[in-house]
């Protein structure tokens, strides 16, 4: 019994709580472009990545430059030998000096410096290029913080639209349900027959449908844009622009010189062109000489260097230089500067293209924002017509000589202007958007 009785407080206590959880509103979070924007860049992995790769960039560039440095180690040894017999001679007091003794253990240690002191130019190329590559990483974060933009910027006014729609859908349902029960009302009395009873009803269930796509499609950008800028799933995420046509007042020619000075892609492009000179260059040097400068001391026991060997420990110490110049590298030289040579051919063809796409894109998005200048005026106009219409239907309802549904295809037409408008506005947003990622703003 007692039992039952704690299974069904429990019971309660879950079915209590997943109400509470289910009639707890949904977060809601008002928002301007530039604070989404600000969100954005912060939760972005993308740009975590880039930073990442610049991070990897730089840790290359200290490998390079460590390799021009003096390299200093310690070494530590332990050998284990077969039993030989002694080698020696007697001394004139009748005495055995072994010159070879058996010594099956030896221990070595050493400090080891090495320094390349001359290198025909090859490692200091090598850095040079790693450094340059490292600044190209740095232009890549800024390509991806513009990417990043760009998307949230059409993340945003895609809510807008849709709420606009959504909000269009939902007032015209209103409004043709209520047509409906006034056709239902009339049908009742005998003014209507039973056809023009289904034929609003029919109507109703498509303005339903839309509506329910519309609030669809408003919840998948929502999330789209809720993922973008890194709040919780389910959050009401309320955008809030002004909606003011956008406007841009300068020449084709000098936004693409702009874009060529500023576009952070085209930069990393000049860095990685550099870079690849540099390792040309590097390439090239593999036919020149080379020299390092070396050193170290041992102590071991027994001491190898030390005449004749004894089985304690003793100390000794080296210094040398050395050149290395190769003669014959069975073409090897040749192929990697080719290949050098080759990857710089590439990138000069990449940066080539990436200006004729700049020139491009740059009068498509100046092409948009006109279309969306010339949408806008047509939206006004659409929506003074519109509203003059709802007020002479409205005059002539009042009179008896409307019927209502033609009330409700003037106001219909009132919010799809009202629509056509904000999606002209919205369009030359992200016009103007696309417009600034192309000029690397």
């Amino acid at each position: 019994m007692t039992g039952r009785i704690t299974a069904a407080f429990i019971l309660c206590a879950t079915l209590g709580a997943a109400a509470a959880s289910a009639q707890a509103p949904a977060p809601t979070l008002t928002l301007s472009l530039d604070d989404a924007i600000t969100r954005a860049i912060a939760a972005s992995h993308l740009i975590e990545e880039t930073r990442a790769r610049g991070d990897a960039a730089a840790a290359v560039t200290g490998q390079r430059h460590s390799s021009l440095q003096p390299q200093v180690t310690g070494q530590a040894g332990y050998t284990r030998t077969n039993h030989v017999d002694e080698f020696g001679i007697q001394t004139p007091n009748n005495r055995f000096q072994p010159i070879y003794p058996d010594i099956p253990n030896n221990y070595r240690t050493r400090l080891d410096v090495q320094w390349p002191v001359y290198t025909s130019g090859k490692l200091n190329s090598l850095e040079a290029a790693a450094r340059l590559d490292q600044a190209a990483a740095t232009h890549d974060i800024d390509t991806t913080t513009i990417d990043v933009r760009l998307a949230v910027t059409h993340a945003f006014w895609s809510v807008i639209v849709a709420t606009e729609s959504q909000r269009v859908l939902d007032e015209t349902l209103a409004q043709t349900a209520e047509h409906v029960r006034d056709v239902r009302n009339r049908y009742e009395t005998g003014f209507l027959p039973p056809n023009d009873v289904l034929t609003a009803e029919a109507q109703e269930a498509r303005e339903r449908v839309l509506s329910i796509q519309a609030r669809a499609a408003r919840d998948i950008a929502e999330a789209d844009l809720a993922r973008r800028i890194g709040v919780e799933p389910g959050t009401h995420i309320v955008p809030v622009a002004p909606l003011a046509p956008a406007s841009v007042d300068a020449t084709l020619e000098s936004l693409i010189i702009e874009a060529q000075q500023h576009r952070p892609e085209r930069q990393a492009l000049d860095q990685r062109i550099a870079a690849a000179e540099q390792r040309q260059r590097a390439a090239q040097a593999g036919r020149r000489p080379t020299i390092a400068v070396g050193g170290g001391v041992d102590y071991a026991r027994p001491n190898a260097k030390i005449f004749p060997r004894t089985g304690i420990w003793q100390d000794s110490w080296d210094a040398s230089v050395n050149v290395n110049w190769p003669l014959l590298d069975g073409g090897k030289t040749a192929s990697e500067t080719a290949e050098a040579a080759a990857g710089v051919r590439a990138l000069r063809a990449r940066l080539a293209e990436l200006d004729s796409v700049i020139a491009l894109d740059i009068r498509q998005r100046l092409s948009e924002l006109e279309a969306s200048r010339a949408a806008l005026d047509a939206a006004e106009i659409g929506l003074r017509a519109a509203t003059e219409a709802r007020r002479v239907v409205g005059e002539r309802f009042a009179a008896g000589v409307a019927e209502s549904i033609d009330v409700v295809d003037a106001q219909v037409a009132i919010l799809q202007a009202q629509l056509d408008r904000v999606q002209a506005i919205a369009s030359g947003h992200l016009a103007e958007a696309q417009l600034n990622r192309a000029l690397g703003r």
